[in-house]
């Protein structure tokens, strides 16, 4: 049996999507953030070394990685065809998004989120303008350039097809659906790009989405 070590608010939500797309059995194993300071509890440790979700056990098999999870379940269990053939053109570019997601799409939006707390984080009132100084000077000038950047090159991508890989959904739209939430949540994403709204309106009336958010619990990056 699959159990998923899911954790309130996070990527393993998309870790459940799939396994709800490809109609397999699963166990949720759930675990609640801190409310004060929103880390995972140290009881995923138990897990895995670095105590951070998505973490799924098969077996003997104990795996982290949002990519490397959805490329073992697509290569172990996939019968729905959510992962193009090994070999194939598309395969690479489905293998570029899974990296893409987190290698380059989460970063500028994971700073942003870092110096907005630096902003409304309580220090001596001092300190506090040039801490909200150098954040703000570091969000206009680097960050939200690099935000803009990115969505413009996904909302580009999408207009040919509406998918991320190829002209229907497949895993790869599964990995890439967290940092488009996320940027809808933090970092800027609105109608001024409809290729992406017109995205996450597609996956988020998904069937297999819908109940991975009943089994998944509460989801606030949506919010």
């Amino acid at each position: 049996m699959i159990v998923v070590h899911h954790l309130n608010n996070s990527r393993s939500q998309r870790i459940l999507w799939l396994l709800e797309e490809l109609g397999l059995e699963y166990e949720v194993k759930r675990y609640e953030r801190d409310p004060k300071t929103m880390l995972a509890p140290p009881e995923l440790k138990a897990v895995h070394p670095l105590g951070k979700s998505p973490v799924i056990t098969d077996g003997e098999l104990t795996l982290a990685e949002s990519g490397a999870i959805i490329q073992y379940l697509t290569d172990t269990y996939d019968q729905n065809a959510l992962a193009p053939a090994q070999g194939t053109a598309q395969r690479l570019e489905f293998i570029y998004w899974l990296h893409y997601a987190e290698g380059s799409a989460m970063s500028p939006l994971l700073l942003k989120l870092v110096f907005n707390r630096v902003e409304s984080a309580p220090m001596p009132f001092f300190i506090k303008p040039v801490a909200r100084g150098i954040a703000g000077k570091a969000k206009s000038s680097f960050i939200e350039p690099q935000i803009r950047q990115h969505l413009d090159y996904m909302n580009d991508h999408l207009a040919a097809t509406g998918w991320f890989v190829g002209d229907e959904f497949t895993a790869a739209d599964v990995q890439m659906s967290f940092p488009l939430e996320a940027a809808a949540a933090r970092g800027g994403l609105d109608e001024n790009w409809p290729h992406l709204i017109g995205y996450l309106r597609r996956i988020h009336e998904r069937q297999a989405y819908q109940r991975a958010l009943q089994r998944g619990g509460e989801y606030d990056i949506l919010g």
